[in-house]
């Protein structure tokens, strides 16, 4: 086998099965740190054995093992300085049972949900947690997670660093919280879900409008937490991913060209991807415990699933689902949006109205997306010198290279019809 087969076939281990064996090593070792390194170490042996002999019948078992080892020679390291070390280092084997004790059946989705947890534990900054989810659990290189986020790889490396010593400086134990610090907890994993899915849906810079391998990421991700920890707002979170991908093959023109929401061909729309969404959204509701942020935004998607066209969508609906989730978790992007419905379903100088109070508080003033309303309801009541200005403005705001393409298209268009 070749160099580059070997690489290959790691890299697809280490993407399918990251979770499984960072928490299967984290939960024989007690040490998340020292678990998520001991599974660098095994891959890289790996990318060295498995070219020479070829891959293993079982590669997870191999990489386990091979983890397990290292971590006992480790131990064995640290033998003559830690007392506790060199008590389970005497207790240690390599004969003792290696993968097969590692890989409990029974303990499998206790390591991941404990995984999904300490790289989302809130000691960690919101850029470190998802750095480490996306490297420990999504099995994603610091390549990848630096080329998702345009930013260098030395700096996801530098996060990744930091967010263990930070850890294994706090003390904070492999292990599923206990009920009562579940809540708090759950909202910071499904936060970083959220951000991860938002980020590759809407990319905030770059030359691309969205990044769908890493919206996928995310939606696995909250596939794997419904399955680990099946709350409403989980189910929330899922249905809301689902209902917005839904959206996506029609959201690039055969050009590749951004295409917003009113221009997009419906028809085009994943079917599949909003029958799902549709039956995560119905179980949260089935909980009979309302509705939390995730789950009104998915039930704000669902009223655009199921419109066949932007002018038939239940706009009322929408401002009060955008009503209930300003007073649940206020936001001025949120107001925006509300402002946005307002002009579909009361007429665009409602909407303006809402816009303008918005503007003059000034909390939007570096974002492209307040101008970028503004301008579209000043079209719709006919001011196209205003509407121009603001889009303009739109423009010189917007970092995203594909979206900034999609506003410059709509000032060319208010040219044309002056």
């Amino acid at each position: 086998m070749s160099a580059h087969q070997a690489r290959a076939a790691v890299e697809a281990v280490w993407r399918i099965e990251s979770a499984r064996i960072v928490g299967a090593l984290a939960r024989y070792t007690g040490d998340f740190p020292l678990a998520e390194d001991l599974a660098q170490e095994a891959l890289a042996e790996a990318l060295v054995s498995w070219s020479v002999n070829g891959v293993p019948d079982e590669p997870v078992g191999w990489l386990l093992t091979t983890g397990r080892r290292r971590a006992i020679d480790t131990f064995r390291r640290r033998a003559a300085r830690d007392d506790k070390y060199a008590m389970l280092a005497r207790d240690l084997s390599e004969e003792e049972p290696g993968a097969d004790s590692l890989f409990d059946p029974e303990a499998i989705d206790d390591d991941v949900l404990a995984l999904m947890f300490i790289s989302c534990h809130p000691v960690l900054s919101k850029e470190a947690r998802i750095a480490l989810t996306l490297r420990v659990v999504g099995g994603m290189g610091t390549d990848e997670i630096a080329k998702a986020f345009l930013v260098p790889v030395p700096t996801i490396q530098a996060r990744i660093t930091r967010a263990k010593k930070t850890l294994a400086a706090a003390h904070v134990p492999f292990a599923v919280p206990e009920p009562h610090e579940r809540p708090e907890r759950l909202g910071s994993v499904l936060q970083v879900v959220y951000l991860i899915f938002t980020e590759g849906s809407f990319a905030s810079g770059g030359e691309s409008w969205m990044r769908t391998d890493l919206a996928g990421e995310a939606r696995r991700l909250a596939r794997v937490m419904v399955r680990l920890a099946p709350e409403p707002e989980v189910f929330g979170l899922l249905a809301l991913m689902e209902l917005t991908a839904a959206r996506f093959p029609a959201r690039l023109d055969s050009a590749g060209r951004a295409v917003l929401l009113e221009d997009q061909d419906r028809r085009r729309w994943d079917q599949s991807a909003i029958r799902r969404g549709r039956a995560a959204l119905a179980t949260a509701v089935a909980a009979g415990r309302g509705l939390g942020a995730y789950g009104l935004q998915a039930s704000i998607a669902e009223c655009h699933a199921v419109a066949r066209s932007v002018g038939e969508t239940d706009w009322q609906r929408i401002v009060i689902l955008y009503e209930a989730l300003g007073r649940l978790t206020p936001s001025p992007i949120i107001e925006l949006n509300r402002a946005v419905a307002v002009a579909m379903a009361s007429g665009p100088a409602a909407g303006l109205n809402l816009v303008d109070a918005l503007a003059s508080r000034g909390e939007l003033e570096s974002s492209h997306l307040l101008p970028a309303v503004r301008g579209e309801i000043l079209t719709r009541l006919g001011r196209r010198e205003e509407a121009k200005s603001a889009l303009q403005q739109a423009v010189r705001l917007c970092t995203n290279a594909a979206e900034r393409a999609a506003l410059e298209r709509k000032i060319d268009d208010l040219q044309r019809q002056a």
